[in-house]
């Protein structure tokens, strides 16, 4: 309605100014003036992310003796200086170790099957380059490196990451791009630029690197989110993302859910801010838990915000979640996949998912304890058979390259899941 008034008020305008202003006067009509639209609606073509499904990338856990810079339990344990355990845990779900080389101890119990219980460390050159070729393996196109804060403890852990990150995408043929959480980053405004110059940056130049319309992809998370953790204003935020353009790139804006009416988990006031970004993606996670919630975000959200997007020439990446495995919402697999068909037939230019090795929350789609066999027992973790439905450690991800594939119409459009839980 506001885009059609604005139409309207343009038009009038020319017109007025054409008749007012000719240079010599004459008693010819003066023609009808079609106003002039400086929007760019011409689709962005195929490249790095659109068209592409990409997933989020942690990259943060660590271990004692892992030979990271942090030389903690980071992010397995509350208290990452010791060994995590029932009651110093952090994770809501227990990955899958059997293909990994290097693993350390915990003080959980041994799993289901007698096994002692170990995890992983993304510190681990055989670790990231084992779940980089997972994505190549099972038709994940780019993954997301998130990057917080990098002052304090966890910066040397993370840049050494991002070091990390690159190597393996370059070796398994996946793309990757940095994603800048910005929760809670007190300095963002400032600190965020001097870290893309002095660090981040000389990344765009990796063959593995995304590009979309020939510029490095770089995105922000955060901006606009109505809570203490992103106080920002519209402004700051806008010169961020002018800033990053101003360097060449190409802007995705991880925003709010309802973002497009900037109401609820979004601040007011910041439509202008969101349309200077070159993508959008709308966060999901916490929104909807089940197959029909998301019948019905697709009707009264993802319609309106593709439509927006397509008229304001704004690419669409919306996310797609494999659900809370603690909180029962995968229902092998039908869950994720209804956001699939959702998204794909909403005309979604580019796929998120949230995340890859999301093991806190447990929307992860990296490999998984199928049962309580590869659990520690008495530890109150769920395995992807939680439903009574048996489920592969790989399903998840065997799962996203199904969606991808139809997606990218390389298969046909469905709302019956074609992947079958175990193989």
């Amino acid at each position: 309605m506001r885009r059609r008034s604005f139409n309207a008020l343009l038009l009038i305008t020319l017109i007025a100014a054409n008749t007012s202003c000719s240079k010599k006067s004459t008693n010819t009509p003066t023609p009808p003036v079609t106003p002039t639209d400086t929007i760019d609606r011409t689709p962005s073509p195929v490249g790095d992310v659109v068209g592409k499904v990409v997933v989020g990338y942690q990259g943060w856990f660590a271990a004692i003796g892992d030979g990271s810079p942090i030389d903690r339990y980071w992010h397995w344990a509350q208290t990452w200086e010791q060994q995590p355990s029932t009651t110093n845990k952090a994770i809501s779900a227990w990955p899958d170790v059997r293909d990994y080389t290097s693993t350390f101890p915990t003080k959980f119990a041994n799993l289901g099957n007698g096994q002692p219980a170990t995890v992983f460390s993304s510190f681990s050159d055989q670790t990231i380059d084992t779940q980089f070729k997972w994505m190549k393996d099972y038709g994940i196109d780019g993954a997301a490196l998130q990057r917080f804060n990098p002052s304090g403890l966890e910066g040397p852990v993370r840049d050494a990451m991002a070091a990390k990150t690159k190597i393996a995408a370059e070796k398994n043929g996946v793309k990757f791009y940095i994603m800048y959480d910005v929760s809670g980053w007190t300095n963002m405004q400032t600190e965020l630029k001097t870290d893309w110059t002095n660090k981040m940056s000389q990344y765009t130049s990796s063959p593995a690197y995304a590009k979309q319309n020939g510029k490095p992809v770089v995105c922000i998370w955060g901006f606009g989110f109505a809570d203490n953790n992103h106080d920002f204003t519209a402004a700051n935020c806008l010169e961020v993302i002018k800033w990053f353009k101003s360097k060449g790139c190409y802007v995705i804006g991880g925003v709010p859910t309802n973002w497009l009416t900037q109401t609820s988990d979004s601040r007011p006031d910041f439509l202008n801010t969101y349309k200077a970004f070159d993508m959008l993606s709308p966060w999901m996670v916490g929104r909807i838990g089940n197959a029909n919630q998301s019948d019905g975000f697709f009707v009264t959200i993802n319609k309106a915000d593709q439509a927006y997007c397509n008229a304001n020439g704004i690419d669409y990446q919306p996310c797609v979640l494999p659900g809370d495995l603690s909180g029962r919402q995968r229902a092998h697999g039908d869950f994720m996949w209804r956001q699939f068909y959702n998204m794909t037939r909403v005309g979604a230019q580019g796929i998120y998912i949230s995340m890859f090795d999301e093991y806190n929350e447990g929307n992860q789609i990296a490999k998984t304890a199928e049962s309580q066999a590869f659990i520690p027992a008495g530890s109150g973790f769920l395995g992807l058979d939680e439903d009574g439905t048996a489920c592969s450690a790989d399903y998840y991800l065997r799962l996203t390259g199904d969606g991808a594939k139809m997606f990218k119409k390389i298969t046909p459009l469905t709302a019956t899941r074609p992947t079958k839980p175990v193989l």
